[in-house]
């Protein structure tokens, strides 16, 4: 007999089930089929390194690095550091290690930075400047946009976009060498500024910008856009499949037109797809360290905080996200995923893989006086239940005095409540019969103690003379219990779509997303088990011991996902 929970294997990625097809796997198969692109499959994951990675992104990660693995390819993690002025080392090992923790790797030559790329880039610009495809604009920022026109105004020329290529490629060159200000030119594509499509209408590629990069040092004062360097670094690296989410749709325009002018061959294929929106939740990195600024929440790795970091200290695990976002699927059209979504995928996850033990979140003392005082009997429980294929047990003690849950006991209890209640008889689980005899009171009428009997013959849970009780109730020894600090979570947010207006993000926080509850009892056996050790608290919760602040003899656990409660649901019901 086992008095330790079996140790978990470590999360495999490549045991995971098989992907379903879906629209893109199914043009990835054709592309292959056909050897449509000349070359082996290449995806890519390309993150801003200016904060944490989310559960979108793990759809994302999923994709990316799904199908370079399914089809025998590569996936390149490839950092979009082209932004100075946000982007930080420690964003991006925190990218790398959550990648890692779901499960993917990439190869040493498939670890990539834009940045790597500025010189390739800046050659490309000159490409384009010669080749009459590009200019050099010195109008404002803010005249570029009043330029722009609307959905229903075509935009207008620039009266610097007729400059010889001549002067083009000298300012160009002056504004690569640091001569120029910030903001006094930039360098922009000549498209059609009365293109449908505002993308097209001459987007601005290079802007001047003497700041310092975090691996570039001042090597640079002149850093390319979004719509520059994505498609370029894609070609680069000889990418076949660039899949974005759908809000990069109209860039995709852009991104063929600069392949193209760039001369590349069989150049990559943008491809977008839904990205995951999930009720409750923000999937803006800008609007995420917006709550970590403001204190919202206590950092990126908050338990309430949807990224990666968030998640896993939370107790979710890399097989549970994995099933979420397969589950969530992949489509063209923008779609919402109920909160319930998620935690039904986590449950199903951590029901299989996590050993229950008795946990009294709010105690209520109970005495069973016909207990002799001292006497301590070792009752065996289970780990799992007899539906998980794992076993193990532990030895839980049963004495005199117990704690049981406050919402357990009801003095005048109402129909369907099949709980302890005086002259009432339930069972304790993995114990005795109890029964009510008395309740004890101080002087402000609160309950401060059960006084209660115990059948022995019931040791076990069933009575010899086939009797029955309807309520089964968890406990803990009071002299063996351990004190423990809970986080019990909620949604972070009060509406299902707090996203629409970031300026007001603050006001829609439900200040009721962390409860703190002090004084919680918790049976003995986990006492030496590893911080990070998941549970499942018996009719209560899933839980995982903070990986952070639990430590021996003052133990700390975090909420992961609620259990369904029937009496919650009945007394909701009225």
């Amino acid at each position: 007999m086992s008095h330790a929970p079996p140790k978990s294997p470590p999360p495999d990625a490549a045991s995971a089930p098989v992907a379903p097809q879906d629209f893109i796997r199914e043009m990835v198969a054709d592309d292959v089929a056909t050897g449509r692109f000349g070359r082996p499959i290449a995806t890519r994951f390309p993150p801003e390194p200016n904060g944490y990675p989310h559960i979108g992104h793990v759809k994302a990660i999923c994709l990316n690095f799904g199908i370079a693995r399914e089809f025998s390819g590569r996936c390149n993690l490839r950092f979009d550091d082209t932004n100075p002025s946000t982007e930080d080392i420690k964003y991006v090992e925190a990218i790398k290690s959550d990648i890692r923790w779901l499960g993917f790797e990439w190869g040493g030559d498939a670890e990539l930075y834009a940045s790597d790329y500025f010189g390739k880039l800046y050659e490309f610009a000159e490409l384009l400047v010669k080749k009459g495809s590009a200019y050099v604009d010195s109008q404002t920022g803010e005249q570029i946009r009043q330029t722009r026109g609307t959905v229903t105004v075509p935009g207008t020329n620039s009266p610097y976009r007729y400059r010889s290529a001549d002067e083009n490629l000298d300012l160009l060159r002056r504004m690569r060498a640091g001569e120029l200000p910030d903001g006094a030119h930039v360098l922009r594509a000549k498209i059609d500024m009365t293109h449908p499509n505002m993308v097209m209408r001459d987007p601005v590629l290079l802007r001047i910008r003497h700041e310092h990069h975090y691996r570039q040092g001042d090597a640079w004062c002149l850093y390319p856009l979004y719509d520059f360097a994505h498609p370029l670094s894609d070609a680069i690296e000889g990418i076949t499949h660039s899949l974005c989410s759908l809000e990069f749709k109209d860039n995709n325009d852009i991104y063929k037109w600069l392949v193209r002018e760039c001369g590349f061959e069989r150049p990559p294929e943008q491809t977008e797809f839904s990205r995951l929106d999930l009720e409750y939740t923000v999937m803006s990195k800008r609007t995420l360290l917006k709550l970590v600024n403001a204190g919202v929440v206590n950092g990126w790795d908050d338990p309430r905080m949807p990224t990666v970091s968030g998640l896993r200290r939370r107790g979710v695990t890399p097989d549970g996200l994995r099933d979420f976002v397969t589950t969530a699927g992949v489509s063209r059209k923008p779609q919402r995923t109920e909160l319930a979504t998620l935690e039904h995928a986590i449950r199903n996850d951590l029901n299989m893989r996590v050993p229950r033990v008795m946990c009294v979140v709010r105690p209520l003392k109970v005495v069973i006086t016909n207990s002799p005082e001292g006497e301590v009997d070792q009752l065996e429980a289970s780990y799992y239940p007899h539906d998980v294929p794992k076993t193990g047990s532990r030895l839980v003690p049963f004495s005199r005095e117990l704690y049981i849950e406050r919402d357990d006991f009801m003095e005048d209890p109402p129909k369907k409540f099949f709980r302890l209640a005086p002259g009432r008889e339930v069972r304790l689980r993995y114990g005795y019969f109890i029964t009510c005899q008395e309740v004890v009171k101080n002087a402000a009428g609160e309950i401060v103690e059960l006084r209660c009997t115990y059948d022995p013959a019931t040791r076990g849970g069933d009575a010899p003379d086939g009797r029955k009780v309807q309520g089964t109730i968890h406990w803990v020894s009071a002299p063996h219990a351990l004190d423990v600090t809970l986080r019990l979570y909620e949604k972070l947010f009060t509406v299902p779509d707090p996203g629409g207006d970031e300026d007001d993000i603050l006001k829609l926080v439900n200040p009721e997303s962390l409860t703190v509850v002090k004084g919680a009892k918790i049976e003995p056996s986990v006492a030496n088990d590893p911080v990070g050790s998941r549970y499942q608290f018996e009719r209560t919760a899933y839980f995982i011991s903070d990986p952070i602040d639990s430590k021996p003899g003052a133990l700390v656990f975090n909420r992961t996902v609620t259990l369904r409660d029937t009496w919650a649901k009945i007394k909701k019901s009225g």
